[in-house]
């Protein structure tokens, strides 16, 4: 296969002082773009979308929160055909919750442009809504291999007209043996399509892959949106397994972040690793593939929401995760691959903050120092672990979520919601934090100092007309 650099002639490689303005896209969604207030194109952007919107098969190699999901987004949109109600673009993520972030987005994105559905088909997730809704049509689906493979399998979802074809986050998709259904997928689609493959790594594999379902692709690869002086690591000694428990609450008591994110790389460390941070009356959160899916979301919107502050997490659970301020990443155990540690490490130190990274390390783990170091092309030194902070008490998350028995299926909004904790003598909208509204259920975040008269007022009031049963959930 023949991969090429961008092409520097192209009269869309210069877009005018990188602006999202100076695109050749359709009005309605350069005006949109500017009523969300997207101004200067990200690296991976500027790179990306002039091959993308010249209709280039592109294989573009960034970390999350690099801005691809906004690049590919408007290569999808802008050739889109509104008036032709079928599958006209396909997009595979490894995840329920990137699924879902990534729909998000692309709903903000297609907003200016009339009547363009856009549904998502992922696992974990009852298979008879999903068939009302595809009889219903989509313009753009977005889902997980597993499930779309089974839509197709079944003849429920025609990929017959797929004009562009999304491969995010490939190289997790394979790592989660997804080989063989993206390959099943890929069967069923038009051989003249457009193929875009992000990955965060480049390995063998996924070069395979683009060799399989790409044509003469561009590559752009773009670094960190983080730089090394943006981001204070620290690799901390530790003893046995044993030790590590203690060690964590010891980096968790000497920085104090608001909001943490702890790897590890087992899903029974997760569980153990967050059981004592509760312990230790920490409000912590475990995340990984075992829990259902509505015990997942649960877990994401509380975290995201600020009514949790540590979230002790596996890489894949992870992918989902969008914080824009992470304050600290911390690696229960370093991971076996060192790409992997760099991309855990960069959801720290982003948009402009400074972020901390720590790492605990034993002496069995040594030959992982090292591929380290060889990776980052710079020597990777262990200190001691931070002194204990004296008369040390964690503190207690600022918001407290509110479950909601109700959502898009019952037609309860974001907007009802705030209209039923406000009015009447109700809270006022400044206690009011993040919504999110799921098909049958909505969380809310209310500042803890109002929580209880928030759950009051939803629970004696209406939404919609009718009494819905509401909760505190999270720690």
């Amino acid at each position: 296969m023949r991969i090429q650099p961008p092409n520097p002639e192209s009269p869309l490689s210069k877009p005018a002082s990188h602006a999202f303005a100076a695109l050749p896209i359709s009005t309605a969604l350069r005006d949109n773009l500017a009523d969300l207030g997207f101004r200067e194109l990200t690296p991976i952007q500027s790179q990306a979308l002039p091959a993308l919107l010249e209709g280039r098969d592109v294989i573009g190699q960034a970390k999350t929160g690099s801005g691809k999901t906004v690049a590919f987004g408007l290569g999808v949109l802008n050739k889109l055909q509104a008036e032709r109600f079928c599958v006209q673009a396909l997009v595979l993520c490894p995840t329920r919750e990137l699924a879902d972030q990534v729909a998000q987005e692309l709903r903000k994105l297609a907003r200016a442009i009339h009547n363009v559905k856009i549904l998502t088909l992922c696992g974990g997730m009852p298979f008879g809504p999903q068939l009302a809704s595809l009889k219903h049509g989509a313009h753009i689906v977005v889902g997980t291999p597993g499930r779309i493979e089974e839509h197709v399998r079944k003849g429920k979802l025609s990929l017959e007209r797929v004009q562009t074809l999304v491969l995010d986050e490939a190289d997790r998709m394979l790592d989660m043996g997804f080989q063989a259904t993206l390959d099943a997928i890929v069967d069923e689609l038009p051989t003249d399509r457009q193929t875009l493959l992000f990955s965060a790594t480049y390995p063998d594999s996924i070069e395979a892959l683009a060799a399989r379902v790409q044509r003469d692709p561009v590559m752009v690869q773009v670094g960190e949106q983080h730089t090394q002086s943006s981001i204070e690591q620290h690799f901390y000694q530790v003893g046995d397994n044993a030790d590590r428990a203690r060690a964590l609450q010891q980096v968790l008591a000497y920085f104090q972040p608001e909001s943490t994110v702890v790897f590890c790389n087992t899903k029974r460390e997760t569980d153990e690793a967050a059981d004592a941070l509760r312990a230790a009356s920490f409000a912590a959160l475990a995340l990984h593939g075992d829990m259902e899916q509505r015990e997942r979301d649960q877990t994401l919107v509380c975290f995201a929401n600020g009514s949790a502050s540590v979230l002790v997490a596996t890489d894949v659970a992870a992918r989902g995760l969008d914080i824009e301020e992470l304050g600290l990443v911390i690696n229960y155990h370093l991971s076996r691959d060192p790409e992997v540690h760099v991309h855990r490490v960069g959801r720290t130190g982003r948009a402009g903050q400074r972020g901390i990274a720590a790492s605990l390390v034993s002496s069995k783990e040594q030959y992982k120092v090292e591929r380290l170091a060889q990776l980052l092309d710079q020597p990777v030194r262990t200190e001691p672990l931070p002194e204990p902070v004296r008369g040390f008490q964690p503190l207690r998350p600022a918001m407290v979520t509110l479950q909601i028995d109700g959502g898009k299926k019952q037609k309860v909004r974001p907007g009802d919601i705030v209209g039923a904790l406000t009015g009447d003598n109700g809270i006022s909208g400044e206690d009011v934090g993040k919504i999110r509204v799921f098909d049958f259920c909505a969380y809310v975040a209310v500042k803890r100092e109002v929580s209880r008269a928030a759950l009051a007022k939803l629970t004696k009031g209406k939404l919609k007309g009718r009494k819905f049963r509401v909760r505190v959930v999270g720690v």
